[in-house]
């Protein structure tokens, strides 16, 4: 391998430690939340006048008020496989769910993971449905947050067990909500009118998710999508909440909004890493998405509105949509996508930009785990599997890198031959690479294909909700975690405890699996002698303990697949250079790392005196 090659190589590593170097040390900051902010809560919807907009951008222009904690009104309890909590009578909010089959750490007697939560407790987070008031109606004619439902008919809201919610206005109007959820976290809200009245009416149905401040756990990472993500005809949208806070003032709105008309379909909502309430009106029909932002209350808000519609005397109408509000689960979510007919549902999940390759490589380990039935065995299986795929693109780049070594002698007689002539030297390598039928830059292909894969791994372990709480073997319970041994208790034999991550102390006092991790690379760079520029030879020496510290702070997933992907490049580059007639000298290239130089060449190294100068 010539020093070009080197200089590709090593071109390509900085680089790849630049990108690391940054998402590590400088992630975006965390937006704190003031806990003495205004809390608000939205209110029944004002109507805006028929003719003053199109009838699917009809808009209920959200109003608020100082939120005192809302008044207690009876609840519905919500109890299934996978949900408990209840839904309040009062605007007929779904305010108040929990999530069975997930805990907030590794404790299994660690509280359930909270979704949703009421006006009046920390982190308002809900879900409320009403109609908006078209022509010739007020906003006191329809059930909006603050109305008190009946239950006509059920109990425990349940898989199988739906109830009926009913309210009556003065003028012979009857608005029925019928609420079912199914086994995992999909709700079905059906709303209908009937007019017993002598007058027909024009109004709208409407779904809202709102929330109060920002999330307390909000990560903050440039690779991480939290905030709004909806999709409309076809587009992904995803905005953070700074994003919301610099949407223009729409004044219909009466706040900063951006209103979308969608004609086919569509949804929207809010994810975090890991968990997402979305609106799903009726696919194939016209609706409008709203994301707002109340700055005065504080209030993140998504909207989807159906369009305006006119119920006759002795008429009823009917609207469904649907709120997902869950886990984000590759197979429930993929699911949904397919029985519902929801598009691109399954692009809620924040793929990042190499969705090619992190969709597959999911997908792939996904199908591993549900086969082996561990996830970090899945991790390594997955690693082969990424191997043997590249495995035609590593062979030429072995065999070219043995042939390299052939031309060693021939190289080096061609910089005696030309000396100072670099244009020369130039030439005459290239025509010796095209007689030998040898590719210089061939080295470098698994290394820049290795970039895409990594990142994609890296985003599936980080954002993926499979790999939250995985456990391995032994010390490693959670592989989307760091490693949690520690060097500064000597893994467990010093009775105190590891310093947490992230922090200075954990990057200094590493675990295990990236002291295994700087070994393998030490290790791999062995297979061929140090470079003879004394420049490149200090940065490749130093680059695996480099790695080791930057990834030590990594989740414990991606650093077994990189200790594995690194044993299985030592032995398919060793396997392929000795069938080409190179056998690497592992042992002479170790020995020779902890050589000193030798004095001719450390005074082969310093600067000499000036010509023409005598030396005193």
């Amino acid at each position: 391998m010539d020093d070009q090659n080197k200089n590709l190589i090593l071109a390509t590593v900085l680089s790849f430690l630049v990108i690391l170097g940054w998402f590590f040390f400088f992630p975006p900051p965390e937006t704190a939340v003031d806990p003495n902010a205004t809390l608000t809560a939205v209110t029944d919807a004002e109507a805006p006048s028929a003719e003053s907009t199109a009838p699917a951008a009809t808009a209920p222009a959200a109003t608020t008020e100082v939120a005192e904690a809302l008044p207690e009104a009876p609840r519905l309890t919500v109890d299934t496989p996978r949900l408990a909590g209840s839904i309040s009578l009062l605007g007929g909010r779904i305010d108040d769910l929990s999530l069975k089959t997930y805990r907030e750490t590794l404790d299994p007697a660690s509280p359930m993971v909270r979704l949703l939560s009421p006006v009046g407790k920390e982190q308002p987070y809900y879900a409320v449905f009403g109609w908006g008031a078209g022509s010739g109606m007020s906003a006191e004619d329809l059930p909006g947050a603050k109305t008190e439902w009946q239950i006509a008919k059920g109990g425990t809201l349940s898989p199988g067990q739906p109830v009926t919610l009913t309210w009556s206005n003065t003028k012979g109007m009857t608005f029925t909500r019928d609420i079912s959820v199914d086994d995992r976290f999909m709700f079905t809200i059906t709303d209908s009118v009937q007019n017993a009245g002598t007058a027909p009416a024009t109004l709208f149905p409407y779904g809202i998710v709102a929330r109060h401040g920002k999330p307390a756990g909000l990560q903050g990472y440039y690779v991480l999508h939290e905030g709004v993500v909806g999709r409309t005809d076809g587009k992904l949208t995803e905005q953070k909440y700074k994003d919301l806070e610099k949407l223009p003032v729409v004044e219909r709105e009466g706040a900063q909004a951006e209103v979308i008309d969608a004609t086919t379909d569509g949804w929207i909502g809010f994810t975090d890493k890991y968990w997402m309430t979305t609106l799903i009106p009726e696919q194939g029909q016209p609706f409008t998405a709203v994301t707002k932002f109340v700055a005065s209350a504080n209030i993140y808000q998504t909207e989807a509105r159906h369009p305006v519609q006119t119920v006759a005397p002795g008429a009823t109408i009917t609207s469904t949509t649907h709120l997902f509000a869950g886990a984000k689960e590759w197979e429930t979510i993929r699911a949904y996508e397919s029985d519902l007919n929801v598009p691109g549902f399954i692009d809620s999940i924040d793929w990042g930009w190499f969705f090619f390759f992190t969709k597959p490589i999911f997908h792939v380990l996904h199908w591993l785990h549900g086969m082996i039935g561990n996830m970090g065995l899945a991790i390594i299986a997955l690693t082969f599997v990424l191997k043997l795929l590249v495995l035609p693109l590593a062979y030429k780049s072995y065999v070219s890198m043995a042939k390299m070594k052939e031309l060693q002698p021939e190289m080096e007689a061609l910089k005696e031959r030309a000396g100072e002539d670099k244009q020369k030297l130039q030439r005459e390598m290239m025509q010796l690479y095209k007689e030998k039928k040898v590719n210089p830059a061939a080295g470098c292909l698994p290394i820049l294909i290795q970039i895409p894969i990594f990142f994609s791994l890296y985003k599936v372990i980080f954002v993926t909700i499979e790999l939250r709480h995985a456990p391995f073997f032994g010390w490693l319970k959670d592989l989307s975690a760091p490693d949690p041994s520690s060097l500064y208790n000597l893994f467990g034999l010093l009775p105190w405890a590891p310093p947490p991550h992230p922090s200075l102390m954990a990057t200094i006092f590493i675990g295990a699996l990236p002291i295994l991790l700087g070994i393998t690379m030490w290790l791999q760079q062995k297979l061929n002698p140090a470079p003879a520029d004394p420049v490149q030879q200090q940065i490749f020496s130093y680059m695996p303990w480099i790695f080791m510290f930057m990834l030590g702070s990594f989740a414990s997933g991606l650093v077994v697949y990189w200790i594995t992907n690194n044993l299985i490049t030592f032995s398919q580059q060793y396997l392929i250079m000795r069938s080409h007639g190179h056998k690497p000298d592992i042992f002479g290239n170790i020995r020779n790392s902890f050589k000193k130089k030798p004095a001719a060449a450390e005074a082969a190294n310093k600067p000499t005196a000036p010509k023409g100068k005598a030396k005193k």
